[in-house]
C-alpha cells in the first residue's frame, strides 16, 4: 500500500502529522512558527487555500502514477503545513466571526484529511475526495477575506490576491490531473478554463499594483514566462499523442508557479 511505503513513513514521521509538533518548509515555502501581523495572517490564511487543492492534485497525480513518489511527498508535507497554520490561525483570529470561521473548518478538514490518506488513490474517489476539498477551499477562502477586511489597507487586498494565484496554479492542475484520468468531475472543465482566466487577469493586477516594487516586478515577470508554458499545456488537454508527457509538465510547471507567486506574495506582505 502507498501509505506503508518508506517515504511516506519518513515524511510522515518527519513533518509531525501524528503529533502535529514539528514542521519542515514546504518545498522552498517559508513557515515561520507563528503570526505576528495581520499581512502574515493574511498570507498564511491564502496559503491554506493552496493547499486545500496541492493536496488534491497530488492524489491524483499518485493515483495516475504520475511522478508519484515526489506527489506522495508533496501531499504528506502540504498536510503537516496546513496542521499547523491551521491551529496558528485559529489562534490568532482577531475577531469571534474570524475564529468562528476556522472552527467551522476544524470537522471538514479532519474529514478531507482522512480522505487523502485513508486509502490508495481511486477514480471511483475522485469526485468525494474533490467534493471535500471545495468545503475546506471555501472556508480557507472565507477566513482570507474576513482577515482582509479586517486589515482595512490596500496591501492586505494584494497580499490576499497574491495568495490566491497560489491557489489558481492549484487548481487548475488539479482539474486537469482528474480530467486526464476521465473522473466523473461536473463542470471540471468550465471550472478549469474558469481558473486560467482568473489567473491571467489578477497577474495583470498585479503587476500595475503601484505597489508592486522592482523585486515584485521580477517576479511577476518570470510567473509570466512560466504561465505561457503551463497554459499550452492546459490547453492540450484531451488529445491523444503526449498525454502522460503532458500532465507530468502540467505537475511540475504548477509547482515552479507556486514557488514564484508564494515570493510574490510574502513580498507584498512585508510592505508596511
Amino acid at each position: 500500500m502507498w501509505w506503508q511505503s518508506p517515504v511516506s513513513r519518513r515524511v510522515w514521521m518527519k513533518n509531525g502529522l501524528k503529533g502535529g509538533l514539528a514542521l519542515t518548509a514546504l518545498g522552498g515555502l517559508p513557515a515561520q512558527a507563528e503570526i505576528n501581523s495581520l499581512n502574515e495572517a493574511i498570507n498564511k490564511a491564502g496559503r491554506q487555500r493552496m493547499l486545500s487543492q496541492r493536496m488534491a492534485k497530488a492524489w491524483l497525480a499518485m493515483g495516475q502514477g504520475i511522478n508519484a513518489e515526489h506527489a506522495e511527498k508533496i501531499m504528506l508535507e502540504s498536510m503537516a503545513l496546513f496542521d499547523r497554520q491551521f491551529v496558528e490561525l485559529k489562534a490568532y483570529a482577531p475577531s469571534p466571526g474570524i475564529r468562528n470561521t476556522y472552527l467551522a473548518m476544524e470537522p471538514l478538514w479532519s474529514d478531507y484529511k482522512s480522505a487523502l490518506i485513508g486509502r490508495t488513490p481511486e477514480r471511483s474517489s475522485v469526485l468525494n475526495l474533490l467534493t471535500l476539498d471545495a468545503q475546506v477551499l471555501k472556508l480557507a477562502h472565507q477566513g482570507t477575506e474576513q482577515l482582509e477586511q479586517y486589515s482595512g489597507r490596500a496591501v492586505g487586498k494584494l497580499v490576499n490576491l497574491a495568495g490566491r494565484q497560489r491557489m489558481l496554479s492549484q487548481r487548475t492542475a488539479k482539474f486537469y490531473l482528474s480530467q486526464n484520468w476521465g473522473a466523473p468531475v461536473p463542470n471540471a472543465l468550465k471550472e478549469l478554463n474558469k481558473a486560467r482566466t482568473e489567473f491571467v487577469a489578477a497577474l495583470q493586477t498585479l503587476m500595475n499594483a503601484p505597489q508592486a516594487t522592482q523585486a515584485i516586478q521580477q517576479q511577476l515577470g518570470l510567473a509570466e514566462q512560466q504561465w505561457v508554458f503551463f497554459d499550452q499545456a492546459l490547453s492540450r488537454l484531451g488529445e491523444g499523442s503526449g498525454g502522460a508527457r503532458r500532465a507530468r509538465d502540467v505537475f511540475s510547471t504548477s509547482e515552479q508557479i507556486l514557488q514564484i507567486m508564494d515570493k510574490v506574495t510574502v513580498l507584498y506582505s512585508r510592505l508596511t
